[in-house]
């Protein structure tokens, strides 16, 4: 999973839980479309999904990579 998702462009991949639930990923990347798209062709990943459908609600009946969105950033330090 670690070589796919560097072969396919992510980098500085991390999860944050919060107490309530909410998970938070931040991931960094050239071109989120395209780092989305060769993470889903991979074999891996659709193992991946399907061991973690439980895990996750409102996918209306999609995997939790099809339901992540990028956020806008409305503050960076630098």
């Amino acid at each position: 999973m670690l070589e796919a998702l560097r072969v396919t462009g992510w980098k500085n991949y991390s999860l944050f839980l919060g107490d309530d639930g909410t998970l938070i990923g931040y991931l960094e990347c050239e071109d989120f479309a395209a780092a989305q798209a060769g993470m889903a062709a991979t074999e891996v990943n659709a193992r991946w999904q399907a061991d973690m459908t439980g895990f996750f609600s409102d996918l209306d009946g999609g995997t939790a990579d099809e339901g992540m969105r990028p956020e806008v950033e409305v503050f960076h330090l630098d």
